[in-house]
Order: structure tokens, then C-alpha cells, then sequence
């Protein structure tokens, strides 16, 4: 089994390069962040056509998740409970098999600078996602959280860390956020397996960043102990950064063996 996620930064823009990713590499599941399109536009004949399920939670020119997924799935939940949030961040379900997998794909809030509104956002925010994550595991032993979670975990995730270490996604209040995530039981799949120095799922735009490698990594993928026992690879492909009109982030890949 193959989970991935992705931030396409614009579905609108980036559909024919999702269908081309998905005929190559045909995951299970695939979670998708920064769709900017409300539901309504959501390409949901367009991906049946390739073989998906889908449910999005969208919102007209930011944010926006979605979950494609090879079979129907179940218990779908939309945003965090019990947290007012007008932002479309967090799609939620219940992948069906065997043994199923609860399924938890986010946009984490950017936050900007340190020292601003956005910024106390992304704190509140995390606080009560994790909050509403222990609820969650208490019930689904199963649990992949994926997507932009905006946070490095190290210096080994950022291409400059001197420059770059104490400032926003690389913050030690952001990184104890990730840390409390991981004391939860999570783990991060991609440490899990031997990576190169300088692996990274995002590159800006600018000063040829991508040909340079100038990038970070913070777009992730945790798991569970019970299927952190099943995962046997954890990739980053970064075959669609180098497309025309590419997203800055490219997918992550996690894959599992079969319980």
C-alpha cells in the first residue's frame, strides 16, 4: 500500500500534472493541500476517470484539502471539532481494507513572521489539532497524519540552518509542536530509512532555488507505531518540481506492507 501527500498549490493549475503523477504511480491514497478552488470546482469526473474516489474541503483562492483514494471512504471529518476555524485545512477519513487506516491529510497554517496575528494562528492551531489528534488515536490505532506541515523538524531540513535556524518553520515553538506530535506516538516516516544530506520537499520559486537545492523539508508524513512496523520506504519525488508550471512542494511517498 501507498499513501502520498502533496501540495499542488493550486488544483486548478496543477490537475493535468496530478493525473500524469497518479498514471505513474498509482498510490492508494493521495493527500492534496492548497487546492484554492471551493468544492463545487473540484475535478471529481476528472479523477474518477483515473481510477479515484475523492472528497475535498475547498475554499475559493487559499487553502483547500483533499484525500483521493483508490476505494470508497468512510467517517469523513472537516477541519479540527471544537475549533472555530474559517480556513479549509483538514480533511479527515477512514480508508477502507482489511485493516483500515484513518487517514488524516492538513494544510498547516503558514505563519508568516513570529511576531505576528498569524503566527499566534499557527500556535492555537496546533495546540488544537493535537488536541483533537488524541481522540482520534485513542480510537483509530491506524492514523497517518500527512501534509504542508510548514515546520522543519532540524537544521538537517533546511538548506542555509545558519541563517535560517530560530526563524519562522524553524522556530524551537514551532518544533516543539512537531515534538509533542511524536511524544503522541507518531513517527516520522521519512527518518525511518537512510536519506541523502539536503532532502527536501520544497523549493521556492526564486534565485534558481530548485537547481541550487536551496530548499526545505516540511512536508511530512506520521505514523503510527502499528504501521510504522508495516513501513518498509518513505521517498521524496522530486520529478514534478521539475515541471513546467511546477507546485514548490513535490510528494512525499510512504509505502506499507500489507498486515
Amino acid at each position: 500500500m501507498k499513501l502520498a501527500t502533496w501540495n499542488v498549490n493550486s488544483l486548478t493549475v496543477r490537475l493535468p500534472q496530478v493525473l500524469d503523477w497518479l498514471a505513474a504511480n498509482p498510490v492508494d491514497v493521495l493527500a492534496l493541500q492548497e487546492l484554492k478552488m471551493t468544492d463545487e470546482k473540484f475535478p471529481h469526473a476528472a479523477l474518477a476517470d483515473a481510477g479515484y474516489h475523492s472528497v475535498c474541503f475547498g475554499q475559493k483562492t487559499y487553502n483547500g484539502v483533499a484525500l483521493l483514494t483508490r476505494t470508497p471512504v468512510l467517517d469523513v471529518v472537516r477541519n479540527i471539532p471544537d475549533f472555530a476555524d474559517p480556513m479549509a485545512r483538514v480533511i479527515t477519513a477512514t480508508v477502507q481494507g482489511t485493516h483500515p487506516i484513518r487517514v488524516v491529510g492538513a494544510y498547516f497554517p503558514n505563519g508568516q513572521a513570529l511576531d505576528s496575528d498569524k503566527f499566534q494562528y499557527k500556535m492555537e492551531w496546533l495546540t488544537a489539532l493535537r488536541r483533537w489528534l488524541h481522540t482520534e488515536l485513542e480510537q483509530y490505532p491506524d492514523l497517518v497524519l500527512m501534509g504542508d506541515f510548514n515546520i522543519t523538524f532540524d537544521a538537517d531540513d533546511v538548506w542555509n540552518p545558519a541563517e535560517m535556524e530560530g526563524g519562522i518553520y524553524c522556530s524551537e515553538v514551532e518544533r516543539s509542536h512537531l515534538r509533542a506530535l511524536i511524544g503522541m506516538g507518531l513517527s516520522d516516516s521519512f527518518r525511518l530509512f537512510p536519506y541523502a544530506e539536503k532532502s527536501f520537499s520544497w523549493w521556492d520559486y526564486r534565485n534558481f532555488s530548485l537547481q541550487r537545492n536551496r530548499g526545505m523539508r516540511i512536508d511530512h508524513i506520521l505514523i503510527t507505531e502499528s504501521l510504522k512496523n508495516r513501513a518498509t520506504a518513505c521517498v521524496i519525488d522530486k520529478t514534478p518540481r521539475k515541471n513546467e508550471r511546477p507546485s514548490d512542494h513535490t510528494p512525499v511517498v510512504l509505502t506499507l506492507q500489507s498486515a
